[in-house]
């Protein structure tokens, strides 16, 4: 290209001497001239050459980079999509959580308002554990020391806990025997060698009565924890008697059938 412009240069000027009269020297300082011009115009494309350069490596830069914008922006819109489903999700679970909340305090109150007079004298407690309800019967109203035959007073009271219970046909109704750890008397020990075989057999008896009463015997399953569950110290007569007692425990049908062992 340098050749290229000088031969053109030197050719314009051999035309303006051909022309004319010019003298060698005015020749050679215009041939300089022209040539100066020409470095000038050549050292400015140069430049141009460079800028285009750099500009498209730029451009090629600033297209990779869009292309990672684009592909970070699509995957925290991804990111988006999965929490807005997981808030979803969650809003449903308290949704349904609150629900089950409220009924629960609802079926509690029920319960309470149902028997709110033998929870006054004393007879009974009703209370809301975790989430089923509960039915603590006082061991002493309902059976004599080491008998599981119910007392009198103790019936009136259980067929007013069964008439409360038919109410709740969504509920397994789970009746457990428990006692204190003073061991069976000898005279006793024949039908009942331990505090297991007593604590199952006035939960059972407790069950056969509430059928006696209309609970359906399909809802209930009696069983026996013995002195190994005491809601109180053995070391005082206070803490013993709260040990002996017969609790009843409404469990939704769905929680039931998770509590039950294998092959139940």
């Amino acid at each position: 290209m340098d050749g290229y412009f000088r031969a053109a240069t030197t050719l314009i000027l051999i035309g303006i001497l051909a022309g004319g009269c010019v003298s060698s020297g005015k020749f050679k300082k215009m041939e300089a001239d022209k040539n100066g011009e020409i470095d000038v115009l050549q050292r400015a494309n140069a430049d141009l050459e460079n800028q285009k350069s750099a500009l498209n490596h730029q451009r090629m830069a600033l297209k990779g980079e869009n292309q990672n914008l684009s592909q970070r922006v699509e995957s925290l819109e991804q990111k988006n999509a999965g929490l807005e489903k997981q808030i979803g999700s969650l809003s449903q679970e308290k949704a349904s959580l609150e629900a089950a909340g409220r009924q629960q305090r609802q079926e509690y109150e029920t319960l309470l308002k149902g028997l709110s007079s033998e929870v006054e004298k004393g007879q009974l407690q009703v209370r809301q554990y975790q989430n089923m309800l509960a039915v603590d019967l006082a061991e002493k109203i309902f059976f004599d020391s080491g008998r599981a035959e119910l007392k009198p007073g103790g019936k009136a009271v259980l067929k007013k806990v069964g008439e409360a219970l038919k109410g709740y046909e969504n509920k397994i109704i789970r009746v457990v025997g428990h006692s204190d750890n003073v061991p069976v008397s000898k005279s006793l020990q024949a039908k009942f060698p331990s505090n297991w075989e007593l604590s199952v057999a006035r939960a059972t008896t407790v069950v056969r009565f509430l059928q006696e009463v209309g609970v359906p015997p399909e809802r209930m399953i009696p069983s026996g924890r013995g002195e190994y569950d005491p809601v109180d110290t053995n070391d005082t007569p206070e803490g013993r008697q709260k040990n002996r007692r017969i609790e009843i425990l409404l469990i939704d049908r769905s929680l039931a059938r998770e509590l039950s062992p294998p092959g139940d």
